[in-house]
């Protein structure tokens, strides 16, 4: 057992931090197409990233992918990349999605892919493929009910170690992983990231601090009377949450709680591994009150699980020489093998003692990092990361990087115009440098201008710190501008000579700006002539930096080029531009074509990306180009869309109910059919419900290509339901989810008749819509708070005694900031702050 130990500390060690140097040495490994199938076939889990072309962002995934095979080749995980360059992976080497995933095979087929944004350190990498390694081992919880039913399950048989992490692939994420991996036979793992069961645990759900807990379902005998609830008895890990402090920690839960002795404290030996760094503490018992004095050191073992081992001793043994006097000793660790004696009037002084010696080594620890240099900077990123989120914390991270502008022009009051007039297009960033989405953004920018060296695009930036009079002018002022002012940060607006400018309002990334552009740079509306020409603007794509993207298409049909309706349909090929491709047809062609669709010009032709034949929807010519363009962006609606992060937004700005049906990853060719199977179960709600399904947009989550969807699932009602799950959310009439039965089987008159009791109000809501606040990260970071606090009040003149009652309410203030661990929130209302709630009453969530 003891060279288990011994073993089991080694690994967690080097997973924690002690191979790194031999990490960022190895190559990783590339694999041939041969050798892919072939490690494939053999069952063996992969890794694999199928290397297209190599940006910056890619370039750096890469190193971090270097450095992740070490720690991930002891959990049975081989890590490399494929050459599509050089070696020709049927799918995974001529599909677009696959340019920014990195994919997790196991036994012979794929199992889940990882959007590069999601896998971007060495610990986001280990922490996130361990999750979907352990998916069935760790489970995730949200609301106290959840993990009632969860201590309920592992009563009498399993501990629960229950970790707390405020997102997902940090270094805290990745240390609950592999110790997971680890003892996860042993113990119930529990992941939780917010919501209301913090509460239940008494942690302040703003707090950024990682937190470990275990739970103690297994065995409650070390109670001396019968548990005041049916809850397991809960012990907090209070050191900083690493792979070596939890792995210790755990050693720490297995020690007796009280272990008995009959010999002098001076004469027990000190605590042995894995206990060597633990205090003792001893009481004294003597034969008349042996009974209530073990019932004292019991209670005072639960108080210090954790912090210190404790051991009562009996005086009847001759072996026991201290004087009466003394009812307690103590010894600290094993840096100090000598035992001192004390005499206790109450619990709560040994407790004391103990945390103020805890104390005094994070002191000391601090003190020695300080000597060595190293707490300054680590100290001021802990500081901000608690101050901000996830984007800002990174470009402060980053804060020492120099962005490199010369791709990309500067824009200033005094050259904007000439910039723009010399361009057939300008696509322009306005930004703030010292916003943190903005700086991000920027380097996605500049990553976009060096894929368009090359080009006639003009990629250019505007810094509205430093040229607010460009950023703020009015089109009719004295600097006559195609924008009305800015006044969102970041921007970015495609500029032409002589036209208004277009707002881009896509996807934040490079892949996402990079099409856009592209397909702006195509004219709109294109005017084809000849039968070739409109063949090839249906079929070919149209860009070679394009090439496996599919994009709509809409087709007008003239008689003549002077028909009234050719101005309205360019008029809505302008609003199209850089979505989706159109063109125009006239004369002769456009009759021909009209014959052949057997309809009456003038006509729209819409092709939407999504429909794998060629036969367009037919549409009339508005009377005008709004209505046109509302006409042609409900043909180019799917009518049974797949939710990707992508195209949520784009879906929620139609302002319908979603009909939303979740299905899990398929294991094999039946899930596969399965799942096809309930998809065109809800093609067909759609097709019975005929008109009274115009005010819902009924669609689905393939969980295995969109894992955000789990967590979304699981913040509607409050807990994992069993797949498929069908939910109906985002009504106009209010913010209530609701949830079809998960032991109906899923088929369109059943779905329908579900949804009519929802509309006549005899449904119960399953969970509620939190709202969409987003309050600052702190109090003092409302500064438009704190301005108006500071603004004198000129109608009340203060008194000196008001004065000085001011002042004690800021002495106040100041003293709760920092009981509040800095943290600063009082009073802030947000949606997993509430209670758990009877089954009678929503819950209530937030999502992204």
């Amino acid at each position: 057992m003891m060279w288990w130990l011994c073993i089991a500390v080694f690994l967690l060690w080097m997973r924690s931090g002690g191979c790194t140097e031999k990490a960022n040495t190895s190559d990783l490994i590339e694999y041939t197409a041969a050798d892919f199938y072939e490690k494939l076939h053999s069952g063996k889990m992969m890794f694999i990233y199928f290397e297209h072309q190599v940006s910056p962002t890619i370039s750096l995934f890469l190193v971090e992918l270097e450095k992740s095979a070490d720690a991930l080749q002891d959990y049975g995980v081989l890590v490399g990349k494929v050459n599509c360059n050089k070696e020709l992976v049927h799918t995974y080497c001529t599909e677009e999605r696959v340019l920014h995933t990195a994919f997790l095979f196991r036994g012979g087929k794929e199992f889940l892919g990882f959007d590069l944004d999601t896998v971007f350190d060495v610990n986001s990498i280990v922490s996130e493929v361990l999750f979907a390694i352990l998916r069935e081992e760790v489970k995730y919880v949200h609301t106290d009910s959840d993990l009632l039913a969860m201590e309920k399950a592992a009563r009498g048989k399993k501990d629960i170690v229950l970790g707390y992490v405020s997102s997902l692939g940090t270094q805290e994420h990745r240390s609950i992983m592999e110790t997971a991996y680890v003892y996860g036979t042993k113990y119930q793992f529990i992941l939780i990231t917010g919501g209301p069961v913090l509460k239940h645990l008494g942690v302040n759900e703003f707090t950024h601090s990682s937190r470990v807990w275990f739970l103690h379902c297994r065995d409650h005998s070390g109670f001396t009377t019968p548990m005041p609830s049916e809850r397991c008895p809960l012990t907090l890990m209070r050191k900083p949450l690493s792979t070596l402090s939890l792995h210790s920690f755990l050693q720490l839960m297995e020690a007796p709680l009280v272990s008995e002795v009959y010999d002098d404290p001076s004469s027990v030996q000190p605590p042995q591994f894995p206990y060597q760094q633990t205090p003792q503490v001893f009481l004294f018992s003597r034969p008349a009150t042996g009974h209530l004095d073990r019932d004292t050191a019991t209670t005072l073992a639960w108080r210090l699980r954790g912090l210190a081992l404790l051991v009562l001793v009996h005086r009847q043994s001759p072996a026991v020489k201290t004087p009466d006097e003394y009812n307690a000793a103590y010894r600290l660790n094993e840096k100090s093998s000598e035992v001192e004696y004390l005499t206790l009037h109450d619990l709560d002084e040994v407790m004391d003692l103990v945390a103020n010696q805890e104390k005094e080594e994070e002191e000391d620890d601090e003190e020695e990092e300080e000597d060595m240099g190293v707490v300054d900077d680590e100290e001021d990123d802990s500081r901000f990361g608690k101050l901000d989120d996830e984007v800002a914390a990174s470009v402060y991270e980053n804060r020492g990087d120099v962005t490199d502008m010369d791709s990309i022009t500067q824009l200033t009051s005094d050259n904007f115009h000439a910039a723009v007039a010399q361009s057939s297009l300008t696509v322009a960033l306005f930004y703030l440098r010292w916003d943190a989405v903005s700086m991000v953004l920027l380097n996605s920018f500049i990553e976009v201008a060096e894929r368009l060296a090359d080009s006639s695009v003009q990629m250019s930036a505007v810094d509205c710190g430093e040229w607010t009079d460009l950023c703020a002018a009015q089109p009719g002022g004295s600097l006559p501008i195609p924008f009305q002012p800015i006044t969102s940060f970041p921007s970015i607006l495609l500029l032409r000579p002589q036209e208004t400018a277009q707002h881009y309002r896509g996807m934040l990334g490079t892949e996402a700006l990079h099409r856009f552009i592209m397909m702006s740079h195509q004219a709109s509306p294109v005017l084809l002539s000849t039968q070739e020409e409109v063949t090839s603007f249906i079929q070919d794509v149209p860009h070679t930096e394009l090439a496996g993207y599919k994009p709509d298409r809409v087709l007008g049909l003239f008689k003549t080029q002077a028909h009234t309706g050719v101005s309205l349909f360019t008029e809505a090929a302008k609003s199209l531009r850089g979505e989706v491709l159109t063109g125009l047809l006239t004369d002769g062609q456009a009759q021909k074509w009209a014959a052949e669709h057997t309809v009456d010009l003038p006509a729209v032709f819409v092709f939407p990306s999504w429909r794998t034949h060629t036969q367009p929807s037919s549409l009339s010519v508005s009377t005008s180009a709004e209505e046109l363009l509302s006409h042609i962006n409900s043909a180019l609606l799917h009518p049974l869309p797949e939710l990707t992060v992508e195209n949520l937004p784009s879906f929620l700005s139609l302002g319908k109910a979603l009909l939303l049906l979740f299905v899990g990853e398929e294991e094999d060719e039946i899930g596969r059919r399965q799942n096809q199977a309930l998809v065109e179960e809800m093609r067909g709600v759609v097709d019975s419900g005929g008109g009274r399904m115009e005010r819902y947009l009924a669609c689905w989550i393939h969980l295995g290509r969109t894992p955000a969807g789990m967590s979304v699932l699981g913040s509607y009602l409050g807990s994992m339901p069993p797949l498929p799950a069908l939910v109906l959310t985002h009504l106009p009439s209010g913010d209530e989810i609701y949830q079809y039965s998960p032991n109906t089987p899923i088929t369109a008159p059943s779905v329908l008749q579900w949804l009519q009791r929802v509309e006549d109000g005899t449904e119960s809501p399953a969970g509620m819509l939190g709202d969409d606040n987003w309050p600052p990260a702190v109090d003092f970071y409302d500064f438009l708070k704190i301005m108006d606090e500071q603004e004198p009040d000129s109608a009340h003149q203060q008194t000196p005694d008001e004065e000085e009652d001011e002042e004690d309410e800021e002495e106040e203030e100041e003293e709760d900031v920092n009981v509040e661990e800095h943290v600063g929130v009082k009073e802030m209302t947000h949606s997993f702050s509430t209670s758990p709630t009877p089954d009678n009453n929503p819950k209530t969530h937030t999502e992204l």
